[in-house]
């Protein structure tokens, strides 16, 4: 292989991946390590230092073992390039025009085995059933090959009469004759004597909605059925968007799939199509791996990006039917369907509605919450007909839409004025299919209302998704964003709330929404949005609390205010105890205790107390409520009481805490690891997370590093993997004091300097000064 072609190739993945082309030094280094040249040669021929060289040719391989998946090194460089030019030279065995389809015409193959004679390709329109349909019998062998393309309007469609007339005379030579009868006999003697191979494309315009012939084309079923004869020596294949469904001929379906992304790489690879691959896979997944779609993207991307994909898709990613010929090609599939079944096609609007999200797929029962207006027994022949048209895509009883199918169904729904109609019926849908949440399925499919709302602006009604409460797999009774951020979906509740909050007319709905968003803010890291949020709750609960007083007050609405106030009074106790602001913190837990000892509000009581003794355990001060706590205890570990567990699993993780720093490690274990079973069962992440923390401290104190790490390093994959940073930077100064005590000094140094870090990004000085100080004095003692 020329060095020039390997030079080349490399320029081009190099220009892919950095925007840049090589500068004369890389050219070099490609040119003599191809020729096996060593890096001091290299650098004594250029003038340079061997160094310079080394250090380019590293930089050189690092972007290069990124482009192509496979660690590139001076070593194996020529090998691994030799070997993907390869890969680009196998093209040429197969047609550029026909990548990807050796199983379809293998899939063809076994069914002619099988005894087969007529087989029809279905799919969507540009999926390539023509271009399969005509490699196929190119490979055939067949003396003749006949063809018949359907025209697309039905007035222009040949009458079979015409079509036999031509093949006899023009294909066989031989006359037709003077009735339709005589001539379909002649032409079966023709079939039978020869191997003839027969293609009839675009066979749809011949069909009515419920996929037999038209009755202008009847007579085509007299030839069909000579073709799918059992004693012709013909194969016939059809090309169809819709099943053909006449139950006098014997043929096969064969649906065509779209093309793997492996062929859209190796089409765009052949006409130096340059970008991340990771764009491609995004394409192809959006166009469902349509045989045109990758053409005229190509095409687009050659003339108008200089061809460069990630700037195509960068542009047009918002619109997938921005190029003329897709959208036309999608046009005409759902103007049929209007003309022919006006009622599948509203259906198949409707269906736009739905997201195909987190929620990929839909169920039958999901689809006909749709059919409002339809008499239920058209309710089958409806979703068979969008299925036989290849308009709706479907597996073991799920249901979904194409993207491209998807954003036309959403245009069509825009037009056709039932936007906001769909919307709410999806909404009540979701909402009212979850009762209990118990995985984090149920959760997302509830929280897909919230989605349906915001799309038709209905910011009120988006707002109940989120504060609609539900029994969770805890035990709790909680609104689906507390539960959903619980579970780890911080992003999503987070990006939800901050949506509407501010356009929400309910104070008292605001109020709530910020009570959640404390708490999300707490969670990732930024302690005082999180303080500032619950100051809001407070303040609003308080402004809707006096805009009752002089009414006569809904008692659920009070409680539930009051409620609102008391626990924002606690959560800001906790976020001060994560800014070590320990003093603090107490006062906030007494004040809670205040409003809410011996009221309906007693359960936050007893919560603050819990709190409250685990500051004073840390200040050392002895006014320890230890009473109150070994009454949780016994109802936990001696009782092994359900009352606590779920509802009270973060409080079981405290009084571990608290009996650890007490120096109660016996009974700080027990509850631990009642905690670590609950959360595992229940998939409550944070509360495993911290649990673990604790069991690696008692471990540490029992002088069982081993145990102790690994408990620490799960605690922090958890707490990171669920972007909970106040805990994950406690999870750091644990693991580094193990480190520190264990004499791994340089390791734990590691930890306690992302744990600063952390603790620097929620601006926690004390907690910055705490870890430094325990460096510092571990340090003197050592």
């Amino acid at each position: 292989m020329a060095v020039e072609t390997a030079l080349a190739f490399v320029n081009r993945i190099f220009f892919a991946k950095t925007g840049k082309h090589l500068n004369d030094l890389e050219n070099t280094i490609i040119k003599q390590v191809w020729q096996g040249k060593k890096y001091l040669t290299i650098a004594e021929e250029y003038s340079c230092t061997e160094g310079h060289i080394k250090d380019t040719a590293y930089q050189l391989w690092q972007v290069l073992s990124t482009a192509l998946g496979e660690k590139i090194t001076k070593t194996n460089f020529r090998s691994a390039i030799a070997r993907q030019l390869e890969k680009e030279i196998n093209i040429s065995s197969e047609s550029v025009n026909f990548l990807g389809r050796k199983n379809a015409i293998a899939s063809l193959e076994a069914l002619v085995k099988q005894g087969s004679k007529m087989i029809l390709i279905q799919g969507k329109g540009g999926i390539g059933k023509t271009t399969l349909a005509r490699e196929y019998l190119q490979q055939g062998n067949f003396e003749i090959i006949l063809e018949l393309l359907m025209a697309k309007e039905t007035d222009n469609i040949t009458s079979v009469e015409r079509l036999i007339e031509e093949w006899l005379t023009k294909d066989f030579y031989t006359e037709a004759g003077r009735e339709f009868g005589v001539s379909l006999s002649r032409l079966k003697r023709e079939l039978v004597k020869r191997k003839v191979g027969v293609l009839i494309d675009n066979l749809e315009p011949v069909l009515d909605r419920n996929g037999n012939l038209i009755e202008p084309h009847r007579n085509y079923l007299e030839l069909l059925r000579i073709l799918s004869d059992r004693f012709v020596n013909s194969i016939t294949i059809i090309t169809s968007r819709d099943r053909l469904c006449e139950p006098s001929i014997s043929l096969e379906h064969y649906r065509l799939p779209g093309l793997e992304v492996s062929a859209w790489q190796k089409y765009f690879s052949h006409y130096q199509i340059q970008g991340d691959r990771n764009t491609i896979c995004k394409i192809h997944r959006n166009y469902g791996g349509n045989a045109k779609a990758m053409g005229i993207i190509c095409g687009s991307v050659k003339e108008d990006f200089n061809r460069n994909i990630d700037l195509y898709w960068e542009e047009n990613q918002g619109d997938i039917l921005v190029e003329r010929e897709l959208k036309n090609l999608v046009t005409s599939q759902f103007d049929r369907l209007h003309k022919l079944d006006p009622e599948a096609y509203k259906i198949l609007s409707r269906l736009g509605g739905y997201r195909y999200r987190d929620i990929a797929t839909v169920s039958k029962d999901e689809i006909l919450v749709l059919f409002w207006d339809i008499e239920a027994q058209k309710y089958p022949q409806i979703i068979r007909s969008l299925k036989n048209r290849s308009l709706i895509e479907h597996s073991a009883n799920q249901y979904w839409l194409h993207p491209v199918i998807q954003a036309a169904a959403r245009s069509r729904l825009q037009a056709n004025n039932e936007l906001e109609r769909v919307h709410r019926y999806l909404g009540k849908l979701w909402t009212e299919k979850i009762v209990k949440i118990t995985n984090l399925n149920d959760a997302i499919i509830a929280w897909e209302a919230y989605y349906h709302y915001l799309e038709i602006k209905d910011l009120a009604a988006a707002s109940q998704v989120i504060l609609n409460s539900r029994i969770n797999q805890w035990g709790q009774y909680l609104p689906l964003g507390s539960t959903l951020y619980r579970m780890g979906l911080l992003q999503s509740v987070l990006t939800g709330i901050s949506r509407i909050i501010d356009e929400l007319k309910s104070q008292s709905d605001r109020a709530e929404l910020n009570n959640i968003l404390g708490d999300i803010y707490w969670i990732t890291g930024r302690v005082k949005n999180a303080i500032a949020a619950q100051e809001k709750t407070i303040n609003l609960a308080n402004k809707s609390l006096e805009n009752i007083k002089n009414k006569s007050p809904n008692q659920r609405e009070l409680y539930y205010l009051k409620m609102l106030k008391i626990d924002s009074l606690l959560s800001i106790g906790f976020y001060q105890i994560d800014l070590w602001e320990l003093e603090a913190a107490a006062r906030s837990f007494k004040q809670v205790i205040s409003l809410a000892q011996d009221t309906l509000h007693y359960r936050w009581a007893e919560k603050a107390n819990i709190c409250l003794a685990l500051v004073n355990s840390y200040l050392n001060i002895s006014e320890i409520k230890i009473s109150g706590i070994n009454r949780f205890y016994d109802s936990i570990v001696i009782s092994n009481s359900s009352e606590y567990q779920g509802s009270f699993a973060y409080f079981m993780q405290i009084i571990a805490q608290i009996y650890i720093n007490l120096g109660q490690e016996e009974k700080g274990l027990q509850i631990c690891n009642k905690a670590i079973a609950f959360a595992s069962q229940s998939n409550y992440n944070q509360v495993l997370g911290k649990s673990l923390i604790t069991l690696a401290e008692i471990k540490r104190k029992e002088k069982q590093y081993k145990k102790a790490i690994l408990n620490h390093q799960e605690s922090i994959e958890i707490l990171d993997r669920i972007g909970a940073k106040c805990d994950l930077a406690n999870a750091y100064f644990q693991y580094g004091i193990t480190l520190k005590i264990m004499g791994q000094v340089k390791e734990s140094s590691k930890y306690f300097s992302d744990a600063i870090q952390l603790f620097t990004t929620m601006k926690a000085p004390k907690q910055i000064e705490k870890v430094k100080q325990f460096g510092l004095q571990r340090i003197q003692t050592e």
